[in-house]
C-alpha cells in the first residue's frame, strides 16, 4: 500500500503543494477583508482566452475628468502574488483599478493568468502576451465596419497609448512582455506600447543581496519568496534561471534588445529594494530611457494595499507625468 501524500510546501495555507503533485487552494479572496471602493468608476469582465478560460477586467471613469477632454490611454495592469496567487477579483486588486481609473483618466484593463504550481513560468507570461493579442483585436476591430463596442470606441480609446503595470511578480512578467515585444516578435500593431511601470518587479538570483538579508517587513520574508520560487519555476531550477533573473547566465542580452521607457519603483523597507535599484541601475548604464524612483519608509504593497495614502497619491502624481511624457515622444 502506497503511503499517503504529504505536504512539501506550504505558503501561509493559502497555496499548499503535496508530494503526488496536487495543489490546496484557500478562499483566497479573505486575506484581503476590505472595502471595495467605487469612486465613479465602471467596470466589466471580459473572456479573453477560452481554452485556459482566463478573464480581464476593464476599468473606466464614468465621467472623464480631464478637460479638455482627450482619447483615454490604456493601462495593462498586472497583479502580483508570486506568480502562485492572486486575481483581478481581490478587493486589493480591485481598488488599486479604480484608484488608476479616477485618478489618470485612463482605461485600466487588469488580467487574470495562470497561477504556479499548477501552471509553472512561462505560463503566466504567455498569458500576459496573449493579453496583447486580444487587445490588438479589439483595435482591429474597432477599425472595421463592425466596431461597436463602446468599451473600446476609437474616438475614445488611445490604442496608440498603451502602458504595461506590473506589480511585484507582475512587474516580473511586464519585463519579459517588454523584452519580447522590444526584441521585435510583438507583432501588436495598432497597438503601441509607449512604457512600462514596474513596481517592485519580483526578481531573483542565488547570490543573495543586502537588503534581502537584512530588510523586515511585515508582509514578506525571505522564506517565502523562496517558496514562491520553488513552485513557479520550472522544476530542478534555480532563481537564476532567466525567467527571475534578468541577468542571469540564460537571460537575454539586454543591451541588444530595444525597450521602451521603464518607470521602475520600490519601496525603501523593501527585501526586494537591492534587486530592484540593480536592475534599473543596469539598465541605465546600457543605455535604456530608465527612471528609478525609491519611496521612503514603504514597504511591499503600499500601492496595491493602500492606494489612497499619502505616498500613493505620490505615486499616481508619477505616473500621470510618466503617461504625460510619452506625447512628446
Amino acid at each position: 500500500m502506497g503511503s499517503l501524500a504529504h505536504m512539501v510546501e506550504d505558503c501561509n495555507g493559502v497555496v499548499q503543494l503535496y508530494s503526488d503533485g496536487s495543489v490546496y487552494r484557500s478562499d483566497e479572496n479573505i486575506h484581503f477583508p476590505m472595502p471595495l471602493i467605487n469612486n465613479g468608476v465602471l467596470f466589466k469582465d471580459f473572456l479573453y482566452d477560452k481554452t485556459h478560460n482566463l478573464h480581464l477586467r476593464l476599468y473606466k471613469a464614468a465621467v472623464s475628468q480631464t478637460l479638455p477632454p482627450r482619447k483615454l490611454p490604456i493601462i495593462v495592469f498586472i497583479h502580483g502574488g508570486g506568480f502562485c496567487v492572486g486575481s483581478r477579483i481581490w478587493p486589493n486588486f480591485q481598488n488599486c483599478c479604480v484608484r488608476l481609473a479616477s485618478g489618470l483618466d485612463v482605461l485600466v484593463v487588469s488580467i487574470d493568468y495562470r497561477l504556479a504550481p499548477e501552471h509553472r513560468l512561462p505560463a503566466a507570461m504567455e498569458d500576459a502576451y496573449s493579453v496583447m493579442k486580444w487587445l490588438q483585436a479589439q483595435a482591429l476591430t474597432m477599425s472595421s465596419e463592425n466596431g461597436d463596442d463602446a468599451w473600446f470606441n476609437n474616438s475614445e480609446v488611445d490604442f496608440d497609448r498603451v502602458f504595461v503595470l506590473g506589480d511585484s511578480s507582475g512587474g516580473n512578467i511586464a519585463h519579459h512582455l517588454a523584452v519580447r515585444i522590444g526584441n521585435g516578435s510583438g507583432g501588436l500593431s495598432p497597438v503601441r506600447v509607449r512604457g512600462y511601470i514596474l513596481l517592485v518587479p519580483f526578481f531573483g538570483g542565488v547570490d543573495r543581496t543586502k537588503s534581502e538579508e537584512t530588510a523586515s517587513e511585515a508582509m514578506l520574508n525571505l522564506d517565502l519568496l523562496d517558496k514562491f520560487w520553488r513552485l513557479s519555476l520550472p522544476i530542478g531550477e534555480t532563481r537564476d534561471h532567466s525567467f527571475a533573473n534578468p541577468f542571469g547566465p540564460t537571460s537575454v542580452r539586454l543591451e541588444e534588445v530595444r525597450l521602451e521607457p521603464m518607470l521602475v519603483v520600490a519601496g525603501e523597507c523593501e527585501l526586494l529594494k537591492d534587486r530592484v535599484h540593480d536592475y534599473a541601475n543596469k539598465l541605465k548604464e546600457m543605455g535604456k530611457k530608465i527612471d528609478y524612483v525609491e519611496f521612503e519608509r514603504q514597504e511591499h504593497g503600499f500601492f496595491t494595499n493602500d492606494p489612497y495614502s499619502k505616498t500613493s497619491n505620490e505615486f499616481l502624481q508619477l505616473l500621470n507625468k510618466f503617461i504625460f511624457d510619452s506625447y512628446s515622444i
